[in-house]
């Protein structure tokens, strides 16, 4: 088949939308050039151009084109708006089955013709996050000033245009080493001519490139690369040619905080930082050129380490300066910088995260001191905002905190304080760790669990997709701190009563389980009985259950339970409701008998389990209810011609469904 080969070739094109544009650009083509078998697509991005190519075929198949118009009894007025709809003439129409009917044939189109007429409208309407005008009066708009188009069909140039662009089969190589026009018949054609220009056009070639080249260049200093994917992936996006080297960083800066000293060369300059073998801060950094120098890039090296050198001693200012000041002379501060309207500002926030974080502190068992320390932590975890290494780089919120807390202590714990300032943040994300320790997690609780009660008391909670505040991801992160610490606390005593916000973090803890392909329907089973705040507890017994009704007992068991429940539910809506109170034990039959003592002696055991917290023990007593509902269900008539019997033996169906209740509502399993 035909290969289809399109390159939009322009300025510049900003790292996070290049994939973007090149994914739109292939969707775009497949739904255009649908009618012409559109098949085997790759796309390519970077700097200057995005790219598709694909396969089509030459002609589009040919085909009849039918429209049913009015009735032949219909005026001719009716008639004729039909067939000016269609431009047609009253010889195209034929009679059928009392109908005007037109049949056309529609014949095989040239894919070139295809391309031509259907191309310039669709790319003109193509859509980036961003986009400028430009050309002569501003018609027409795309993410940077557009260049050159490349279309081709099997090397023959489809001259489409797009704004003032029209196609041809010209493409340009590496910017600074080699900007002549090159000639292009193929993809492979346009690939390989490129690479000779000194241009990768392929993303995924060039990102590998990038690392391999960074991790050669950290074993030649005996390191390794602290690798970060979201950096690889915009350093990818902003070279054609990439070549790595490294540099050394002065052994000044190296007493900084490697977070400061990371996330300067990172944002400011897109520099990899490296590694000992201990996993430690090595004085060096890898980066990525955009071309071979002459010189193996000395003089480019010796530029960046000049640059990275006047970053850090800024970040250096900013930290002799900030040390200057204990944490707890910044707080009135605080009280000029507003948190929310409707809840306050920054320093009443930390007055309540203080208060909360001792009483999480308390019911975890912490000591006098502990408790103290919490309060101190919770009091001081925002006092860093008003720092000036905060202001410069407001992504070390926290951080900063717990190192300034922890090297100029003013009557607090800076080895207890400082780590609980510096991870209250977390987790920010689902692969961020969670904190770990008593006054740690007591911080970063009653930070998440403040925003959630301040949130939803003042009427800001999240609808629909909207979250403004983050209010989803603080639940889960008391969920996740919470659960990987195995912390046996009750969230109702910390969230004011709030039914509505206790259901909300239940709700995350729903989507979390969801999320993990794990059973979430067993959640919502053992929580309509068991609505206790442990969420320790209640997944303890989450996971027992699961357990329970994977096996052939549990499955059986909950055939029962089903069983029973629609009996119960019929029965009750002609003469009920039929419950357990009106229950005799006077039983006509030996199973009825046995199906009574056995709940008797399940509930009985089953609960003594549950107070032991031996969940796992409780289910499979449970489950030894499956063989006497078997041989109930098997034997007796439930709805007997007898009233009195029938009505007895519904209420021990209420029984044992009031029973299995104490345990889950298994109405709200699924399958």
């Amino acid at each position: 088949m035909p290969e289809f080969f399109l390159e939009l070739f322009s300025e510049e094109i900003p790292a996070r939308m290049q994939m973007h544009g090149a994914v739109s650009l292939g969707d775009l083509c497949a739904k255009c050039l649908g009618s012409l078998d559109y098949a085997d697509e790759k796309i390519f991005y970077g700097p200057r151009r995005i790219a598709v190519r694909a396969t089509i075929a030459s002609e589009t198949a040919s085909s009849i084109f039918e429209a049913r118009g009015p009735r032949d009894t219909a005026p001719e007025a009716a008639l004729a708006g039909f067939l000016g709809k269609y431009a047609a003439k009253r010889e195209d129409v034929v009679l059928a089955d009392g109908y005007y009917l037109l049949r056309r044939e529609i014949p095989a189109a040239p894919a070139a013709t295809i391309l031509a007429d259907v191309l310039p409208d669709a790319l003109a309407k193509f859509s980036w996050p961003k986009a400028m005008r430009w050309g002569q009066g501003g018609e027409f708009s795309w993410v940077r000033p557009l260049r050159r188009i490349v279309c081709l069909l099997d090397g023959a140039i489809i001259p489409i245009r797009l704004g003032p662009i029209t196609a041809g089969n010209e493409t340009e190589g590496h910017r600074n080493i080699m900007p002549s026009a090159l000639f292009v018949s193929s993809c492979a054609d346009w690939q390989e001519k490129l690479r000779a220009h000194h241009v990768i056009a392929d993303p995924k070639e060039r990102r590998d490139k990038i690392v391999r080249g960074i991790t050669e260049q950290a074993a030649v200093h005996g390191l390794t690369v602290a690798m970060d994917n979201s950096l690889t992936d915009e350093v990818a996006g902003l070279v054609e040619w990439p070549v790595a080297l490294s540099g050394r960083i002065d052994e000044h800066f190296m007493d900084l905080p490697p977070e400061v000293r990371e996330l300067s060369m990172k944002i400011n300059q897109r520099y990899f930082a490296l590694r000992n073998a201990s996993g430690n801060p090595a004085p060096y950094f890898a980066f990525v050129a955009n071309l071979e120098a002459p010189d193996g890039g000395a003089a480019i090296i010796a530029g960046n380490e000049r640059v990275l050198r006047a970053r850090l001693s800024d970040a250096r200012h900013f930290w002799d300066i900030d040390l200057k000041t204990p944490l707890n002379e910044l707080l009135p501060k605080l009280e000029k910088i507003t948190f929310h309207a409707k809840i306050g500002s920054q320093r009443q926030r930390a007055d309540r995260i203080a208060g909360l974080a001792r009483q999480i502190a308390e019911n975890l068992g912490a000591t006098g001191h502990q408790a103290e320390q919490a309060e101190w932590a919770g009091r001081l975890c925002k006092a860093d905002l008003v720092t000036g290494m905060v202001g410069e780089f407001p992504e070390l919120q926290g951080v900063m905190g717990g190192y300034y807390a922890e090297k100029n202590p003013h009557g607090w714990d800076g080895a207890l304080v400082g780590p609980a300032i510096r991870t209250h943040y977390q987790p920010k994300g689902p692969s961020d760790d969670v904190p770990a320790g008593t006054i740690a997690v007591s911080v970063a609780l009653a930070d998440k669990l403040d925003t959630l009660r301040e949130f939803f008391a003042a009427g800001e909670r999240p609808s629909g997709s909207g979250d403004p505040y983050a209010l989803r991801r603080a639940a889960l992160g008391v969920i996740r701190i919470v659960l990987e610490n195995n912390l046996r606390l009750s969230l109702n005593d910390f969230l004011d009563e709030d039914n509505d916000l206790f259901n909300f973090v239940i709700e995350r803890l729903r989507v979390k389980l969801r999320g993990e392909g794990k059973r979430f329907d067993v959640l919502d089973a053992v929580f309509a009985v068991n609505a206790e705040g442990d969420l320790v507890r209640l997944m303890k017994r989450v996971e027992a259950l699961g357990g329970m009704l994977a096996t052939e007992d549990g499955q059986n068991l909950l055939s029962a339970y089903r069983r029973a429940a629609n009996i119960l539910k019929i029965e009750d809506a002609k003469d009920g409701p039929h419950n357990a109170a009106g229950l005799s034990q006077n039983f006509e039959t030996s199973e009825e008998a046995a199906l009574f003592e056995k709940i008797g002696s399940v509930q009985e055991v089953t609960l003594r389990y549950f107070r032991a917290e031996d969940d796992a023990a409780a289910m499979r007593n449970f489950a030894a209810l499956r063989p006497v509902t078997d041989n109930f269900f098997q034997r007796v008539t439930v709805n007997d011609k007898n009233p009195d019997l029938r009505r007895n033996r519904l209420a021990l169906l209420a029984r044992l469904r009031d029973t299995m209740h104490q345990i889950a509502d298994f109405s709200k399993i699924e399958g």
